[in-house]
């Protein structure tokens, strides 16, 4: 399928789209207990249980409305299938909870193996639309990978030591929010090693 154009606000809404919906979605039945078959599950696991599906169904509408997914989106919906999945089947919330560590833990680990090798993988998956000199994509490289290992970390100290409610909250808002706010901070390493445009 050929790649296409979409509204970023759009495609922003896609992405973020069921993490919101987790967030709502648990709001309203935290500390509730659903029986299926048998099985009492907490609210937790019945809202992840939903996200699943959700999570995929806008995965699948990102790739059809672009032509395409990143690398990125492709290991976090395996990696949310996997543990959220695990979760559902042994009716244990910590695997899922888990998930966003180990999503930034694989990132920084394979940005790490490129650094070692005096590479930036970074470089290999962004550089059409961020064009920059070698040196800033190294340094770009070693920021963001340092940074991911420091939300790993942060989202093990949350879920190990603070309630399900926290959690979701710092899942939701905190880890976006501070995605967005490195990335935002990065705009003049981005203007002292940017490359013009060759059109």
């Amino acid at each position: 399928m050929a790649q296409k154009k979409i509204n970023p606000i759009l495609k922003l809404a896609i992405e973020l789209g069921p993490v919101v919906i987790f967030f709502i979605a648990y709001s309203r039945v935290k500390g509730q207990s659903f029986t299926f078959a048998g099985t009492t599950y907490n609210g937790f696991i019945a809202v992840t249980a939903a996200f699943i599906p959700l999570m995929m169904l806008s995965t699948a509408l990102l790739w059809w409305l672009t032509g395409k997914l990143s690398k990125m989106q492709i290991a976090t919906l395996v990696l949310v299938v996997f543990f959220g999945g695990l979760s559902v089947w042994l009716n244990d919330e910590r695997f899922f909870k888990m998930k966003p560590t180990m999503i930034y833990l694989l990132f920084a680990g394979i940005l790490g193996v490129g650094l070692l090798r005096g590479k930036s993988y970074l470089k290999v998956v962004i550089e059409e639309v961020l064009p920059m000199q070698e040196e800033g994509w190294m340094i770009l490289t070693k920021r963001i990978a340092l940074f991911f290992f420091g939300l790993a970390i942060a989202n093990e100290i949350v879920w190990r030591t603070m309630s399900t409610a926290t959690w979701v909250t710092f899942k939701t808002f905190v880890l976006t929010i501070a995605l967005f706010a490195f990335f935002m901070a990065q705009g003049k390493l981005m203007a002292r090693y940017g490359l013009p445009d060759k059109d």
